[in-house]
């Protein structure tokens, strides 16, 4: 049997306001021709199938005509898909029924019995070769939530140090016992999860931080050894677990940030044989629409606008030019920055999405001692400002900057009044 294993598509996301639909289409197309190219029987999506808990309706139709197009080419692909912390999990689990007649398993909740236990089995998703015989067992557990979690206490029935964590752990322990049981002889057992791992990489700038209560992480003890693969979402590089071969990240199959100019998004690929994965292949996404730091590093401004009025692209249909994010070395406030940056790039074919200003940090003498809370109850308006620009530009603020910020004080202040 071969799996797929995707996550993190965020349909319906915008990149520093543009719209990112052309790219997702591209991606979803390459998707479908991949399940067939690769002879894919089972698509794994370990949630953040949305941007955001109320996708727009186009972003809607990308997800349910890919389901649609990929079952048309694939009759005998199953769709797994859990929710990830991005998703509303009553919206995706919504059109459950319609989904379920074409293939395709949706978990977004974690359901409660009538007697308050977590429902295990509504987490336990059966694979089925091409013949309908189950092959492997997936534990589909969403992003879960403080509530989702059964309570764990110990012998003197006082509750764990950390509620979250051992609860988490005892569901995943729990779902994996109940997929043993299950187990005939010769299947594999699958879990896919949403969540942040000890010493997982983050992506700067594009990933929601997990945070409950004093918990983000958790550990590569919660899953079994015997468990053949651990499908990963949340994290947008691709990156194995504790040196797991088989617990891995897909990453997301985007560049959700500038910081993700120079990776190479993909998807894996694995192979079952009998209760083990005897490989993990990745497959790279082709980038439809290119990022670009200009410059490289941040740069004075005269330099960085130079390697602007230098940049040579070629002709391109609007949906398909380059996001461009320009990166500044600034001595102090440049009011007119954007304006000489869209000068240097008039009639160039890339789309300015970013500037990105990096100040040089220097702090004059004295100017960084502690405030007792009396001191910061006297503080006035113009002393943190002058405070804030001595902090930022290591001198004094001028007079134009003082007067100027009294003025949009004063304004406010009879405004409000």
């Amino acid at each position: 049997m071969r799996l797929l294993h995707t996550s993190d598509w965020h349909l319906g996301q915008t990149l520093h306001n543009y719209d990112r639909t052309y790219e997702h289409g591209c991606f979803l197309a390459w998707l479908v021709d991949t399940l067939v190219e690769q002879d894919i029987d089972v698509l794994l999506i370990a949630g953040d199938i949305f941007d955001n808990a109320n996708p727009s309706a186009a972003a809607h139709r990308q997800l349910y005509r890919f389901l649609q197009q990929a079952r048309s080419r694939v009759p005998h692909l199953q769709v797994v898909v859990i929710a990830g912390n991005h998703d509303s999990p009553g919206r995706l689990e919504a059109p459950t029924p319609l989904l379920e007649a074409h293939g395709t398993v949706v978990v977004g909740n974690v359901g409660r019995t009538p007697d308050g236990e977590v429902d295990l089995e509504r987490l336990l998703v059966p694979l089925r070769d091409r013949a309908g015989a189950v092959r492997a067992w997936c534990l589909a557990i969403p992003f879960l939530r403080p509530g989702d979690v059964p309570r764990v206490v110990s012998d003197n029935n006082e509750l764990a140090l950390d509620p979250y964590l051992h609860g988490t752990a005892l569901l995943y322990q729990q779902a994996f016992a109940l997929a043993q049981s299950r187990c005939t002889g010769g299947e594999a057992i699958i879990a896919m999860g949403h969540c942040h791992m000890v010493d997982g990489k983050s992506s700067q700038d594009s990933e929601r931080r997990i945070v409950i209560g004093g918990t983000e992480a958790l550990p590569t003890t919660m899953f079994d050894p015997s468990v053949a693969y651990v499908a990963l979402g949340h994290l947008h590089l691709a990156q194995r677990v504790g040196g797991h071969e088989h617990r891995r990240y897909c990453g997301s199959p985007l560049p959700l940030s500038f910081s993700e100019v120079g990776y190479q998004h993909q998807v894996l690929r694995i192979d079952l044989d009998g209760p083990a994965a005897t490989s993990v292949t990745p497959l790279p996404v082709p980038r439809a629409v290119q990022l670009l730091r200009v410059p490289a590093q941040p740069a004075p401004l005269e330099e960085a606008l130079a390697a602007l009025e230098a940049l040579d692209l070629p002709e391109a249909p609007l949906h398909t030019q380059p996001f461009l994010e320009v990166r500044v070395l600034l001595d102090g406030p440049e009011p007119g920055l954007r304006a000489r940056i869209e000068a240097a790039l008039a009639g160039k074919p890339v789309r300015l999405a970013k500037i990105e200003p990096t100040r040089r940090q220097a702090t004059p003498d004295g100017a960084a001692h502690v405030l007792t809370l009396d001191q910061l109850a006297q503080l006035q308006p113009d002393d943190i400002f002058r405070r804030l620009w001595a902090q930022r530009y290591g001198d004094e603020a001028p007079p134009d900057q003082l007067a100027a910020f009294a003025e949009l004080t004063h304004a406010l202040v009879g405004d409000a009044a």
